[in-house]
């Protein structure tokens, strides 16, 4: 991840157009005079070996000639020019390039492939940073840049649009154009050669002149880099993505279920989930999105009010929000009577508010005024349809001043959303909502899509602030007993486990497995089920066969000596005839699990080429791939990542009980997929894993099969998200003799941090935080505890159960500084608690390769400036703060390392 340089790329003070031109319909003749009538105000620099000029600006035969190096450059000659001009800017100084030439990789030949390595190449020795190639260009309107060929300039605005799509590009340019709405930066990515969207994230998120960020995404380069930088961007600002290509073709040649179901799409769906970003599917829906999200109305639940002149608009706004999840707000007694008290006898006494077809502006007004004091409503839709009788333009007007007239008062009011429909004074009606920053649509249907959009995005941001239950943890023996199991396998030259082989590995990880016996004759079936003395399955054992039932290969509920041997006489024959004669190993003898009222789940891993393990959950059993209801998600979880899994399949329903019959132990499910998703994260030989069926009743969970597949551990892609670092735990001995234990900190240490700063005075709270704070909220002590591995790290020392002190850096983009902070409770201080927490952060970034580890600290903090002149660090005045002192500690040159 690395923003460097990228404040030539936006805030340039020059430009240069190489391949700039007077040729009518150019490339060169656009780009020229986009940059010369877009109101940047730096010189604009044209280069064009055949002409003198270029319009009226004089021209230069090349970049030797310019008087001075550009800090940005806009490339259009032919790709084969294009290396070589980037080296030549680079030389004489210029640190950014948009390279709008296509031919490169996006042509799938070796020499398109070849001209990338090169002007990445020659861009690399100068830090030259490349937007594109193949890409319309970049806009920053605030600074009047139009540094593309689009064919409209966008007015300023605080919402970022970056695109890989040119034309995504224009046409929300000319959609926004005739919405007034702006942006504070457009980007087109193109080959993502080198800025991507990890990059623009991180950009973009300490831009304070953009408050929402846009993303329209075909694929993603760099997984983990992306997912860093989208989880800090959708904590810092509202995301917004819509993805393209969402069939997925990899799952076709899959040897597991999870492999058929967990499609690429699904992925990039659990992907932007994880992040806390909201997806949107289509151009409509985009168009939608960035409508609603530019007015930036805010929600706290998913309770709609409608309010409507027409009853069916008012049923089309219901169903749509039914089907979309949402909820109809149920209106209290009090807002009724007042409704009741406003309007005819006739309205329709519920909601949808339908205030009947001949409504003057001032009864809209009246109806909005009761339902926006109703305390059960979370916002609400105003509906017109044009009628004789009635004026849309009054009630448009009317609807616009008391939702103006609500804004800045003294009690929150929830958003309001409109529908004017048809043309003519709807059309004007439109122009005023949006002119006023009230989101506006065409149809209700679009009308409750946009409130959706509120309602998930409001989602998403809960379930990052949201505190998990204690993690359920299992012994490092364990882990090495799997690896032995996947080892021995791939030592005979083979990729699938065995059923028996597959189920040490899962109880290994603590997964609950029914018993289970191997035999190599029906003979030997026979007497295993005589000794597990009860009902049993019985299956085949084939390397070579990976669904069992598909060839017969499985029967249930045997008893007994003689009929499990007769079973398994006559599976042979069956497996044989199906199978095309597979080799058959023997079979499996397994007791049948007494548990009444059980589902069948299913539980996988994934390995998906971009963002690595994968996890799936869902309805299990033999028809898994007919019925489709599962859900993917990122390792690692914990306990509030995996209810949010369960949750979003249709058979979360029923594992919550219905009728006469229990719930399933929903906590048991949990700990399972938290298992199996450190198994994924633990074992990249793991290239596929299914536990199907799992069951679950009221009494807990077993699971009844499973089958691994595994590849050379190289092959594998690294995990999206860095999991818990959980190697550089260790126990320490302080200067008392005491021990602590030192690990990193977990999103369940929330409680523990609030109780830390609870026990700690508040002269150590105002030196560590700058003020005299009493607590921290719940959403600033999840951010200290939810961090990201990737870039961030804390450590904190644990005694009697208790959090004792805390250290903890935070990288730049570039990961070559990173910035401390420390602080250790007020009752365990003068210990060498605080050095050694210190100690362990310096260790941990030189690890990391940074080279510069840096602070503030207030000058009347004696204590600490004393550890940190005892630990090396080098103390500067701050000169506009003369109370704050500023600490550096050098650790060296900064090094390339695996962020």
């Amino acid at each position: 991840m690395s923003i460097r340089n990228l404040d030539r790329m936006f805030q340039p003070a020059s430009v240069a157009v190489i391949g700039a031109s007077n040729r009518e319909r150019s490339v060169g003749r656009v780009l020229s005079r986009n940059l010369l009538s877009g109101g940047f105000e730096g010189p604009v620099l044209p280069v064009n070996p055949h002409a003198a000029a270029i319009g009226a600006t004089l021209a230069y035969p090349d970049v030797d000639a310019l008087p001075f190096a550009p800090d940005l450059a806009v490339i259009c000659t032919p790709p084969d020019t294009v290396p070589g001009i980037v080296d030549s800017l680079g030389r004489r100084g210029t640190k950014a390039a948009v390279v709008i030439t296509a031919g490169f990789a996006e042509t799938r030949s070796d020499a398109g492939r070849q001209l990338t390595q090169a002007m990445l190449d020659a861009a690399r020795p100068h830090l030259m940073r490349v937007v594109g190639p193949n890409c319309v260009g970049i806009l920053v309107p605030g600074i009047g840049l139009n540094a593309s060929f689009a064919h409209l300039h966008p007015r300023a605005g605080d919402i970022a649009f970056v695109s890989q799509s040119g034309a995504v590009v224009t046409a929300v340019l000319d959609w926004s154009t005739h919405r007034d709405i702006g942006f504070s930066h457009v980007v087109s990515l193109g080959n993502m050669a080198d800025v991507d969207f990890g990059d623009m994230l991180d950009f973009l998120i300490a831009d304070p002149k953009t408050r929402a960020i846009l993303l329209y995404i075909e694929s993603i380069t760099h997984a983990p880099k992306f997912m860093s930088a989208a989880r800090a961007a959708a904590r810092a600002k509202p995301v917004i993505v819509v993805k393209a290509g969402r069939t997925a073709d990899a799952a076709r040649a899959a040897a597991s279920h999870t492999g058929a179901l967990a499609g690429s799409d699904a992925v990039y769906d659990a992907a932007f989930r994880r992040a806390g970003m909201l997806r949107v599917f289509s151009m409509d829906e985009l168009f939608d999105a960035v409508e609603t999200l530019a007015y930036g109305p805010r929600i706290v639940g998913d309770r709609l009010a409608i309010i409507s002149n027409g009853g069916g608009i008012g049923v089309l706004a219901t169903e749509a929000l039914s089907d979309s999840g949402g909820r109809l707000a149920a209106l209290a007694p009090e807002t009724m009577a007042r409704l009741d008290g406003c309007l005819p006898a006739t309205w329709s006494h519920g909601n949808p508010v339908d205030i009947i077809g001949d409504a003057p502006g001032s009864r809209y007004a009246q109806a909005l005024e009761a339902v926006l004091a109703d305390p059960g409503t979370d916002a609400v839709l105003v509906l017109n349809c044009p009628t004789a009788i009635a004026d849309s333009g009054e009630a448009a007007r009317a609807t616009l001043d008391l939702v103006e007239g609500g804004r800045g008062g003294g009690r929150r009011q929830p958003p309001v959303l409109t529908s004017w429909l048809g043309d003519g004074a709807a059309a004007e009606a439109r122009r005023l909502f949006a002119a006023a920053r009230v989101p506006t649509y065409e149809t209700p249907e679009q009308a409750v899509r946009g409130f959706m959009h509120l309602v998930r995005y409001r989602r998403h941001q809960a379930l990052l602030m949201e505190t998990p239950q204690p993690l359920h943890e299992w012994t490092a023996p364990a882990v090495g007993a799997a690896r032995a199991v996947i080892r021995a396998v791939a030592a005979e030259g083979r990729e699938m486990l065995t059923g028996p082989e597959a189920e040490q590995v899962l109880e290994a990880y603590g997964v609950p497995v029914a018993r289970t016996l191997t035999a190599t004759t029906p003979e030997e079936a026979g007497r295993a089920a005589e000794r597990i003395g009860s009902r049993v399955a019985l299956k085949i054992l084939s390397r070579a066969i990976s669904h069992k039932s598909d060839v017969g290969g499985v029967q249930l509920g045997l008893e007994g000596r003689e009929p499990v041997r007769a079973a398994a006489e006559a599976m042979l024959a069956t497996v044989a005839g199906r199978s095309g004669g597979a080799p058959v190993d023997g079979f499996a003898v397994q007791a049948m699990a007494a548990m009444p009222h059980a589902h069948e789940l299913i539980v996988g891993v994934h390995r998906d080429p971009v963002f690595g393990p994968t996890l799936l959950f869902g309805k299990g059993g033999v028809e898994v791939e007919v019925v489709r209801d599962s859900a993917v998600a990122l390792p690692p979880l914990n306990s509030v990542l995996a209810q949010d899994l369960v949750s979003q399949t249709r058979v979360y329903d029923l594992l919550r009980g219905y009728r006469d019959r229990p719930a399933a132990d929903l906590e048991a499910i949990h700990r399972v997929l938290e298992r199996v998703g450190q198994l994924s994260l633990d074992m990249p030989e793991v290239a596929e894993l299914d536990i199907n069926p799992l069951l679950a009743g009221a009494s807990g969970v077993i699971a009844l099969d499973a089958r691994i597949r595994i590849q050379p551990a190289e092959q594998a892609a690294p995990p999206a998200i860095r999991p818990y670092p959980g190697h550089l735990a260790h126990r320490a001995v302080l200067e008392d003799g005491s021990t602590v234990d030192i690990r990193p900190i977990r999103p369940e240490d929330e409680p523990g941090i609030a109780e830390m700063l609870a026990r700690s005075s508040l002269e150590d709270l105002r030196l560590r935080f700058f003020a005299p704070i009493k607590q921290l909220s719940h959403e600033s002590a999840a951010r200290l505890t939810q961090i990201d591995y990737g870039r961030e790290m804390a450590f904190v020392a644990v005694g009697d159960d208790e959090l004792l002190g805390v250290s903890r850096l935070a990288e730049d983009p570039e990961g070559e500084t990173a910035e401390f902070a420390v602080m250790v409770r007020t009752d365990r201080q003068k210990r060498g608690l605080g050095e050694r927490l210190m100690a362990d952060l310096i260790g941990y970034a030189r690890e990391r390769g940074i080279a510069t580890l840096h602070g503030s600290v207030l000058t009347e903090n004696r204590r600490m400036l004393a550890l940190c002149e005892k630990l090396g660090f080098v103390r500067k005045a701050v000169p506009d703060d003369p109370g704050v002192a500023h600490l550096a500690l050098k650790l060296g040159e900064p090094t390339a390392t695996a962020r």
